[in-house]
């Protein structure tokens, strides 16, 4: 086994290395071309002998800008080099500090320089204006084959550049002295003065051989610009620091990869072999603790609504409900553990027992009445193996994991699960639908990794692992007074006991003597009382925390259900507190996240970048986990899905329990949205390295379950893209839901292709390489996103997308010039304009989309692409682009047919305003059909609009 794990690290290891230096290449030429480094001459005087003597200093400055990068304020100052180790010929460690100014960025730019903390990598750049020479020699005298920058060997030259270094960031300080890269800084903590000071640590290996060349050392004193990189492409050292600490030491894979995945990853043996339904997984469950055996009932939570959602759930199968509950005491809700036992032949399905048992108070739970597809993807995340969740556009994806989430967390006390997501904004909207829940405590969930910043909770502090010391604090304090009051309730202690400003007495080591001496034993006299008494006894008299319980209330009927709830009210107080007696004895704050990260939390979430970020870390700790539910599958690289299933260490070899610990994974995704992103067009051609781990175990043959019901778009929209998926339907709501059913006001159509012809003679123009732009169907877009806010459209429900960052940016700028200050809209945007590929994963109401290419197809051609962009949208689709290109696609003709049935000309209905009356289906007289001819045209519309809407205004203002 070990030379195919080998070859598959490797692999992995080179294409990434690779990959990612030409990322680098590409971040770091287009931050040079924006900031054009110029040659400056400035008058000094210098005293010499016969007085002061004038003279040039020439000095390379910056005349342009750049949103990733800014010129150093000093020189970088080499300030530590330690001796090398034992057996090495380069220094152990090379620190260096520089200094930034942000004074003249915005506000904007400003918070995104100080977020930069430590492990973030930087790059330093010495450019010599001086040296910079003119043309691009590449391909001399043919323009049309000229390189592009991040390919041509003479870019360096042309613009100066002497040098690029790496570094690391290990601390950040402000003007006075402040440390911002402190783990107990709050992140809403105010910095001082505009400058700001990096410690950083250099490569060793570069600095030893600049330090061998003649002079070599003073290239330091020329860096002049400082680069950092976003960061999702900014991990690249840790993930490969990792796979080359997995090749150098790869047994560890075997103990902490199941051994029932490993054969499956390789892509050898039986591809089936990690399902839940094989022979394989079976074994594993019936052997293995803290597993239940697959035929075993398995608590479903609040997965089924009603009884007669859980029989919906399983068709063909033979439904039995053990009720425990009274019909007239039954509530109005229940909880289900369910036992599925499949037939051995497939001629019937099985039967399914299930138990009933109550909901939780102040909970909201599950609210979606899943298909029964749904519920098996549900079924197969609380079963041991491999879940294979394909998930079209709109069919729920997160929901199942939400759900698959919550039931692992009431199934599995002891369990951690761990989610993973390939974007920050995926990864806050399913921790955010966890807590909408409501019943699980948020003490037992952590998010990790700088997007937590964009987090949006109802709770009073946040979810990094400070703000969940805080909280626990907090509510230690909120739970030693509770302890503190019945304690005085019971004149076990008086109220002059406590502290100075009134805070408790008690610890919470004092809380557990307290409860054992006194509560506990209070506790047994009236359950014994219970027992021996007979039916007359007033329970409300022989209850031991009337006072603490139920405070100055006169007398009342307690029955005892009710009584021995409030006791396990009080128990769970002191339940709660001894989790939080550790706190009391570890006392700094590192130390106290370290202990709730590794002991208290049971949901921790991260983005696959801040799992490669963080490993290292977690195996340092001896973190551990039981389950993985990694969402957006489809989107990330081969190693980005892989290094997540390493975050543990693995049981010693000559151990007994020489296996992984991990019991559960969840890959939930879709392979037919597009892949993870590579910018070197020919490690994706010629390497697959945009196959996705996702994608390539549903290639060779694993068993995946597809979802088969969509719940976002009009149906007309989803047949845009339901064909690329087996059995793709609708779901109830969107065929009989009124917002579903009413038109789109002012639009004869709810989707529609509109073609634009060539604006002020031009289609698409590339003014740089592979950056192109369509001006026509970008003032087009405009205009449309103009009309719909003009007749009452919300802009937060538009936005607007195109397949091209050149396209994108163009837009940006006519927005501003349409819609910035002093023009009648006056500030209103779009809810988002974005490239189809970034917008992947969220949704609008309504999509304006610009496909800009005018002299072939492009990168659309890729029907992943497509499907991306036709299924963004909800209610309205727009289509801008030049009609005939597309249309005669072969790889599009499936979708774009769709659209040949409407014109090719922009149809409004005048007179109609947001929000709708019209139903889809109601007769449409011709004299309220308008055609728009051209963008002009439709310009010229917008105007009349504006100018209607000033006029209202002044005469609905009274005059002064």
């Amino acid at each position: 086994m070990e030379p195919p794990r080998q070859d598959y690290l490797l692999r992995n290891f080179e294409l990434y290395r690779l990959e990612s230096a030409y990322q680098i290449r590409l971040d770091l030429v287009d931050v040079i071309r924006r900031v054009r480094p110029v040659v400056r001459y400035t008058v000094a005087s210098e005293a010499g002998d016969e007085g002061f003597e004038t003279g040039e200093v020439v000095k390379t400055a910056f005349s342009g800008w750049a949103r990733m990068a800014l010129e150093l304020v000093s020189n970088v100052d080499i300030v530590k080099v330690a001796p090398p180790r034992l057996g090495e010929n380069h220094p152990a460690q090379v620190l260096a500090d520089l200094c930034i100014d942000l004074e003249k960025c915005g506000e904007g730019i400003r918070k995104e320089w100080n977020y930069l903390g430590e492990y973030d990598n930087l790059f330093l750049l010495a450019i010599d204006a001086q040296r910079i020479t003119n043309g691009n020699d590449s391909m001399p005298g043919n323009e049309q084959l000229r390189l592009p920058d991040e390919e041509d060997p003479s870019f360096p030259n042309r613009y100066g550049v002497v040098a690029v270094r790496g570094c690391m960031i290990l601390q950040v300080r402000d003007e006075t002295g402040n440390i911002l890269s402190d783990l107990g800084v709050p992140k809403d903590a105010k910095e001082i003065g505009t400058k700001r000071f990096f410690r950083v640590a250099l490569d060793p290996s570069q600095y030893a051989m600049d330090a061998g060349e003649p002079n070599g050392l003073k290239l330091y004193e020329a860096l002049n610009l400082v680069v950092r990189r976003h960061g999702r492409e900014n991990n690249f050292r840790a993930v490969l620091e990792t796979i080359r600490g997995l090749m150098e030491g790869s047994g560890s894979i075997d103990r902490t990869i199941p051994s029932w995945l490993q054969p499956v990853l390789l892509g050898y043996g039986n591809s089936s072999s990690a399902s839940y339904k094989s022979k394989t997984i079976r074994s594993y469950a019936s052997r293995t603790a803290g597993v239940s055996p697959i035929d075993a009932f398995l608590d479903y939570g609040d997965t089924f609504l009603d009884d007669e959602h859980l029989i919906a759930s399983f068709p063909g199968y033979k439904v039995m409900i053990d009720d425990s509950f009274e019909p007239e005491s039954r509530p109005f809700r229940v909880k289900y553990k369910v036992k599925v036992i499949d037939s051995p032949n497939n001629e019937t399905q099985g039967n399914v027992e299930a138990r009933s048992y109550p909901f939780p108070k102040y909970s909201a739970g599950n609210s979606v009445r899943f298909t029964p597809v749904q519920v098996e993807a549900v079924r197969s995340g609380l079963i041991p193996g491999l879940t294979l969740v394909v998930g079209p556009p709109g069919t729920g994806k997160s929901d199942c994991a939400v759900q698959i989430i919550a039931n692992l967390f009431h199934s599995y006390p002891t369990q951690r699960t761990v989610i993973i997501t390939h974007s920050n904004t995926a990864l806050n909207d399913l921790f955010q639908k966890v807590m909408e829940r409501g019943d699980i405590n948020e003490r037992f969930m952590i998010r990790l990794g700088s997007g937590e910043r964009d987090l949006k909770t109802e709770s009073t502090h946040d979810f990094t692992k400070m703000g969940r010391v805080a909280h626990t604090m907090e509510r230690r304090a909120l739970l030693l007074e509770c302890v503190q009051k019945l304690s005085e309730s019971l004149g076990v202690s008086g109220s002059g006991e406590r502290g100075a400003d009134g805070s408790p007495s008690y610890t919470c080591e004092t809380a557990e003597y307290f409860f054992e001496r006194h509560v506990k034993m209070q506790i047994a006299k009236f359950e014994n009382a219970m027992v021996s008494a007979d039916t007359g006894l007033d329970v409300f008299e022989a209850f031991p925390f009337k006072k603490y319980c139920l405070g100055s209330k006169n007398p009342r009927p307690l029955t005892v259900q009710e009584a021995r709830s409030l006791l396990s009210e009080v128990a769970d107080v002191f339940k709660e507190l001894a989790d939080y007696r550790p706190l009391e004895l570890l006392r700094s704050l590192r130390q106290r996240t370290d202990y709730l990260l590794t002991k208290q939390a049971r949901i921790v979430a991260m983005t696959c970048t801040h799992a490669a970020i963080a490993r290292s870390q977690l195996i340092d700790l001896g973190f551990q986990y039981d389950n993985l539910v990694m969402e957006e599958a489809g989107q990330m690289l081969e190693v980005e899905t892989f290094i997540p299933l390493l975050l543990q260490k693995g049981e010693a070899d000559n151990t007994a329990a020489s296996q992984s610990r991990l019991k559960r994974i969840s890959l939930i995704g879709d392979h037919n949205q597009l892949p993870p992103v590579i910018k070197n067009r020919s490690f994706s051609t010629y390497s697959n390295l945009d196959q996705s781990l996702f994608r390539r175990l549903v290639r060779i043959g694993v068993p995946y379950i597809e979802l088969n019901k969509q719940g976002r778009a009009r149906a007309e929209i989803a047949k845009l893209y339901s064909w690329r998926y087996s059995d793709l339907g609708d779901l109830p709501h969107v065929l009989e839901s009124s917002k579903f059913q009413n038109s789109n006001a002012g639009f004869a159509y709810t989707h529609q292709m509109i073609n634009v012809e060539n604006f002020k003679d031009q289609g698409e123009t590339t003014p740089t390489a592979y950056f192109y732009q369509n001006l026509g169907e970008a003032e087009y877009a405009v205009a449309l996103f103009q009309y719909m806010v003009l007749i009452g459209y919300p802009s937060d429900k538009i936005s607007i997308l195109t397949t091209y960052n050149g396209q994108k940016e163009l837009i940006h700028d006519i927005l501003i010039q349409r819609c910035g200050p002093g023009t009648p809209l006056g500030n209103v945007y779009p809810g988002a304009v974005s490239t189809v590929d970034h917008y992947q994963g969220q949704q609008n109401d309504f999509v304006i989309l610009s496909l800009v290419r005018t002299s072939s197809v492009g990168h659309i051609r890729d029907i992943r692409r497509l499907v991306v962009g036709v299924s963004r949208a909800r209610l309205g689709l727009y289509v801008v682009c030049r009609s005939n290109i597309f249309s005669a696609c072969h790889e599009l003709r499936s979708t774009m047919a769709q659209f040949e049935d409407k014109p090719q000309k922009l149809q409004i209905v005048i007179g109609e305003h947001y929000p709708p009356q019209r139903r889809q289906n109601d007769p449409l007289p011709d004299e309220r059909m308008f055609e728009v001819k051209d963008v002009e045209h439709l310009g010229s519309i917008v105007h009349e609009l504006q100018e209607q809407m000033i006029r209202t205004e002044q005469e609905t203002t009274p005059a002064r």
